[in-house]
């Protein structure tokens, strides 16, 4: 309930400022980063269920990411443009494959493991980038062309299609202004959410599951489970096919809201993020990846577009020689420097919060607690 509620008002919740504030730059209530709170959070949340539960780093999940994204722009290019049969695709295409992989990489556990899935990865990535080309349209991607005609498609000649939602564009929005505030509400980013909103009650379901049980005992000690006459491969295998099936969701989801495809989404680099993210928020726990992914994007589009412009607004109340030493002081770690604050934010969490920002949020809730009691027994 709580995520349906963050879900829905999401327009609301992210666009505190008014529009012309100096603070509306921290607003992040528009369609393009919603969809990525969403999406990003649908990739957070399966790769959890690998990582928090069986305890297998796995470092190559953007390689489902990407060939989820590859099906369903072929789907949209050659059989319809309505979303939904491309989404369906693409998380069929992204959980076959994650079974040939798991299937062999299963085969070692630990940093084995980890390496084994980073070299299938970065093979797929380099398979995409060069030799598959026909395929994956090499460094420039692929997207819908004016020469597309999809089989159920009515386009006329020369026209570009659009992704659709059974005739309605993803594009489509509605602005309501309040005042001096502009809440936007998109048809894309309700279609991911829905699909949030059943990728997170699926998790729910295999966390509390004899499953998911049975994949924390994997995590506890594979050998006992071995002595009791199950095998923790098969239950892995499954845990590793689920999660892939997920990065091919929001892969789909990805090629619905922008329909181009890159093979970057496959570098190395976007595993270790999703990495980051379910860490960050808090591994093993339901609501731990979906915040990590919400506030590594929120840095990524809005605290890296932070410049000296901005900065000497901020701090245009104080003396000019002031203003300019805290420009100076705060200027490294927003804008392109963002990656270093995220960094040691990264740091800290490690450090002091090893259950991430949940456990963060359960230690305020306890102080609070303890508050209530005290004041109570007083």
């Amino acid at each position: 309930m709580i995520i349906f509620g963050l879900l829905i008002f999401a327009p609301f919740i992210l666009n505190p400022f008014p529009e012309g504030s100096a603070m509306a730059q921290f607003n992040a209530g528009y369609p393009d980063l919603m969809q990525r709170f969403v999406i990003f959070g649908i990739f957070a949340i399966g790769f959890n269920i690998l990582f928090g539960l069986t305890g297998y780093l796995s470092f190559g999940h953007a390689a489902f990411l990407g060939v989820g994204s590859y099906a369903a722009i072929w789907s949209m290019k050659l059989v319809t443009l309505n979303v939904i049969p491309a989404i369906i695709m693409a998380i069929i295409v992204a959980g076959a494959f994650s079974w040939v992989v798991g299937k062999i990489s299963l085969r070692r556990s630990g940093i084995y493991f980890s390496i084994l899935t980073l070299a299938f990865a970065q093979m797929s990535y380099a398979l995409a980038y060069s030799v598959l080309t026909p395929i994956t349209g090499g460094e420039t991607g692929l997207q819908i062309k004016n020469t597309d005609n999809p089989l159920f498609g009515s386009l006329n000649p020369g026209e570009i299609g659009r992704a659709n939602f059974f005739g309605l564009e993803m594009g489509n929005s509605y602005m309501l202004e309040i005042g001096n505030w502009v809440f936007t509400f998109n048809l894309g980013y309700y279609i991911a959410a829905v699909a949030m909103l059943v990728a997170f009650y699926l998790s729910i379901r295999i966390f509390r599951s004899p499953f998911g049980i049975m994949l924390r005992a994997v995590k506890s000690n594979q050998q006992r489970m071995n002595y009791t006459g199950l095998e923790p491969k098969r239950y892995t295998l499954w845990a590793f096919v689920i999660s892939g099936m997920f990065a091919g969701l929001a892969g789909g989801l990805m090629v619905a809201m922008d329909t181009q495809v890159g093979p970057e989404r496959m570098f190395w680099t976007a595993s270790g993020e999703v990495v980051i993210m379910t860490i960050l928020g808090g591994a093993g726990t339901l609501m731990g990846p979906v915040l990590g992914a919400g506030f590594i994007k929120y840095l990524e589009n809005i605290v890296s577009k932070i410049n000296k412009d901005i900065l000497h607004q901020w701090f245009a109340f104080l003396p000019d020689g002031f203003e300019d030493l805290m420009v100076t002081l705060v200027y490294p770690f927003v804008g392109k420097g963002w990656h270093l604050t995220m960094g040691i934010l990264f740091m800290l969490v490690v450090i002091f919060l090893p259950g991430g920002l949940v456990e963060g949020g359960k230690r305020i809730a306890g102080l609070f607690t303890r508050k209530k009691t005290a004041d109570k027994e007083s």
